[in-house]
């Protein structure tokens, strides 16, 4: 990309999390261990759904492709950031920025509306029990799962073209640990009005209509849950829904605070802290609310170990 002085964009530098030495080997090590955690429990996630007969169900279906968008999504940010921790080269190239800005785009949209996906399961699973084999038959389950995927990547790449056609000139130093939208608006020399404003309407509609699928889910679970004349079925009811509320939470309410809001230096340095928590704690800790809230995920996991224990006696 040309600036006005006809010089060509080919690196940013990322700014990261802290400019302090001294810090930044502590930090290598926390996101290392975050990483490393996050990868286990989504792949963990992934194997387990895919080979355990119990767990061939619409609910594991939509897990297991939320594990592996978590997966992507962490490894698309932490090992540039793992690496720009422990070397003085902290650039990224105009290519990499792209990708990176892209990817990371889609695959929050995607999740978005997975998560939308997996709230119309669970309505369907307790409103119309009866009739949730056929309402939930495969070929729904992957339309529910297409969906998120191809919108999420048409969103994402049509973002990315609309920032990269801007033109960078001056500072090329990005005030965050990974190409994000805002920042990158900021370096702009060229008119933005129309990047912010799709950026504000992206946003906005794909928050606001995947959320409000969620809620109008749960507005009807609830309903259902408080016609339940047993106390045992109530209770069992709001425990598989527990663990995906939980998710919704700590996934919307950060990216709410990020992105439904203009640009500047202070709101683009509280978005650093913001954005740690849903890049790489959100991704870690997925896998743990579905897992340690699941009994049948905790079986699974058992036999696994069972079966691996006894293997090694008989061998």
């Amino acid at each position: 990309m040309s600036s006005p002085n006809h010089t060509t964009v080919t690196e940013f530098v990322l700014l990261g999390l802290t400019d302090n030495p001294a810090l930044e080997k502590i930090l290598f090590g926390v996101f290392l261990i975050i990483y490393l955690t996050t990868l286990a429990g989504n792949l963990g996630m992934i194997v387990l759904i895919r080979t355990d007969s119990h767990l061939q169900t619409p609910m594991y279906f939509f897990l297991g492709h939320l594990s592996f968008v978590d997966l992507c999504y962490s490894s698309n940010v932490t090992p540039n950031l793992l690496y720009s921790f422990l070397s003085d080269h902290k650039t990224i190239s105009y290519a990499g920025c792209f990708t990176q800005c892209l990817l990371f785009i889609a695959l929050v949209i995607t999740e978005f509306y997975l998560l939308a996906s997996m709230a119309l399961d669970r309505y369907v699973a307790i409103c119309s029990p009866l009739h949730y084999s056929t309402r939930m038959s495969k070929s729904v389950c992957v339309s529910l799962v297409t969906f998120p995927y191809v919108f999420g990547f048409l969103n994402g790449l049509s973002q990315a073209l609309l920032t990269f056609r801007l033109s960078f000139c001056g500072s090329l130093e990005i005030n965050h640990f990974y190409c994000a939208d805002p920042p990158l608006i900021m370096l702009a020399c060229s008119e933005t009005h129309v990047k912010s404003m799709a950026m504000f309407i992206v946003a906005g509609f794909t928050l606001s209509s995947s959320l409000f699928i969620i809620l109008l889910s749960y507005v009807c679970i609830f309903v259902a849950i408080l016609r339940m004349r047993s106390a045992e079925g109530r209770h069992k009811a709001f425990s598989t829904c527990g663990s995906h509320l939980t998710t919704v939470t700590l996934f919307y309410g950060t990216l709410f605070c990020m992105y439904l809001r203009p640009p500047s230096e202070k709101s683009v340095e509280e978005s650093k802290v913001i954005a740690v928590f849903y890049t790489f704690l959100s991704p870690m800790l997925n896998p743990l609310i579905y897992s340690l809230r699941n009994k049948d995920v905790i079986n699974a996991i058992q036999q696994m170990i069972k079966g691996r224990v006894l293997q090694k006696v008989v061998l």
